[in-house]
């Protein structure tokens, strides 16, 4: 079965614009997901502070440890919820592709993870332990944070 991306339209909150950068067509096998690759970019002044992506699809291991969504705001742009606001903006497009849940994971130490997951409407739902063979594991990675957000309502 193939994929096909959408058209995500403008993605802007305010200054903050999501500028879709490249999309990456995953391996239907697994266990890489289609996915969105976006800048986050301050408009008025052109000035990129992050990153942000979507993954879509259900994959065990997707739901399960690596989320739907990942974002890093670089370090001199911090504090200012821009990943959150970054979060909310990709909402939308998440439900155009009929998606009903969207899990985002992060690190449990990552204190400004989980702070952006509840700022942009997740539920905190578990801590789980990485299987051995998982690559992030295989980097050192233990357990991560699994946070739901509900789309269909």
């Amino acid at each position: 079965m193939s994929f096909t991306f959408l058209d995500p339209g403008l993605l802007v909150d305010r200054e903050l614009e999501l500028r879709l950068r490249k999309t990456s067509p995953g391996n239907p096998a697994g266990p890489w997901a289609p996915a969105y690759h976006f800048d986050m970019v301050l408009s008025l002044t052109e000035t990129k502070v992050g990153n942000i992506d979507l993954r879509i699809g259900d994959l065990p291991g997707l739901v399960l440890y690596g989320g739907h969504i990942g974002y890093t705001v670089d370090r001199g742009h911090r504090g200012h919820r821009y990943a959150a606001r970054a979060v909310r903006l990709l909402l939308e497009l998440a439900r155009r592709h009929g998606m009903t849940t969207l899990w985002i994971t992060c690190n449990p130490d990552n204190m400004a993870s989980r702070r952006t997951c509840e700022l942009a409407g997740g539920e905190f739902v578990e801590i789980v332990d990485l299987p051995t063979d998982n690559d992030m594991y295989l980097e050192g990675e233990k357990q991560k944070c699994r946070y739901r957000f509900r789309l269909d309502g």
